[in-house]
């Protein structure tokens, strides 16, 4: 864009938000600083002698970028743009002045931009070309760290992000999830083992839900899920179920209800831990747990409500780069999400928790 725009061409760098292009934007100021002939900070915009301009601009409102004729444009993470952005702005931008463009882009599923480097892939479409780089194409990354993440990371994450791979079934969390279902209900306590409890707080609309997890031998023993009564039968009903199997540690969400509940409950000598769900906190909750079916560390009861919540539980990218989790519209997540927190708390309760 820098040698385009050097020699007189009119160059636009798009982002789906102007916060995804800060970097971008810093990096022309600084790599053209001493050259331009004007800089308009507001509109993000540098022209050049020559008559040359480079602009960021966001892809947000896909008609607030029409009209403008182009030499190149630049679409940065097209797969988290509006097509509209290409075919109704960019496009048509291009024709007159016979520009170019090129698309860079994580993977998002199989949408527009994936038909985009297709088109890439075959010979018919000479006006096109396409490549895909995983990340251990970067000489600056160390392998050690794309291992590091492979471990850590769901399969399907890793495969989008470090492999560039474009997978059918992009929104889907949760694999393995039948082959995991081998606990049969009722089960009774063991005294060799540690449970841990995780609870996911419901009234009218949702669910309350309690799963119950052997820390030792990693399997769901117990599930319970009910709405439409008041806090203080659930309260009791939680008490119940912990005079029952007797936890070593409950792990509560905080959100909304949960902290007046869990004041109560730690009032009446339960080893509660709050959770605070947020877009950033639950990310690596999901996480763990998807990581621990795809790698066969846990157990589930065949619970049909249980395994029908994993199995539709969906992730979708933002345009700011980060992943929303949750049930499809219409659907509940209450037994994911207490299933969830009850393996958080097998990963980081200590040993030394006790039911009093």
């Amino acid at each position: 864009m820098v040698e385009r725009a050097l020699a007189g061409r009119v160059c636009w760098w798009i982002a789906p938000t102007y916060r995804m292009a800060d970097d971008v934007w810093r990096s022309f100021k600084a790599t053209l600083a001493g050259v331009w002939r004007a800089k308009d900070e507001a509109m993000r915009r540098i022209d050049l002698p020559g008559g040359g301009v480079i602009a960021v601009r966001s892809g947000h409102n896909p008609d607030a970028l029409r009209g403008a004729g182009l030499d190149l444009a630049v679409l940065d993470e097209a797969a988290y743009l509006a097509p509209a952005v290409w075919t109704a702005a960019i496009r048509p931008a291009l024709a007159d002045r016979r520009g170019e463009a090129l698309f860079l882009s994580t993977p998002r599923g199989r949408n527009w931009f994936w038909g985009l480097w297709m088109a890439g892939q075959q010979a018919d479409h000479p006006h096109w070309q396409s490549w895909r780089f995983p990340t251990a194409a970067n000489p600056l990354i160390a392998p050690a760290e794309i291992e590091d993440a492979r471990a850590l990371l769901p399969e399907r994450v890793f495969r989008e992000e470090y492999l560039a791979e474009f997978l059918e079934d992009g929104g889907r969390v949760f694999r393995r999830v039948e082959e995991a279902a081998t606990v049969e209900p009722g089960g009774s306590p063991q005294p060799d083992e540690r449970y841990i409890f995780g609870v996911d707080w419901g009234r009218d609309a949702d669910f309350t839900c309690i799963a119950v997890l052997a820390a030792e031998s990693r399997r769901l023993v117990a599930l319970e899920r009910f709405n439409a009564v008041g806090w203080a039968v659930q309260r009791g009903r939680l008490v119940a179920l912990a005079d029952l199997w007797r936890p070593a540690a409950v792990w509560a969400e905080a959100n909304s209800m949960g902290g007046p509940n869990i004041e109560a409950l730690q009032a009446e000598g339960l080893p509660v831990q709050p959770f605070v769900t947020t877009a950033v906190s639950k990310g690596p909750l999901i996480d763990a747990l998807a990581l621990a079916l795809e790698r066969g560390e846990l157990s589930l009861l065949r619970d049909p409500t249980l395994l029908a919540e994993l199995s539709a539980f969906s992730l979708e990218r933002l345009p700011g780069g980060r992943y929303r989790y949750s049930a499809p519209p219409g659907l509940h997540d209450d037994t994911v999400i207490a299933l969830a927190l009850a393996w958080h708390g097998v990963l980081y309760s200590g040993a030394g928790i006790s039911f009093v």
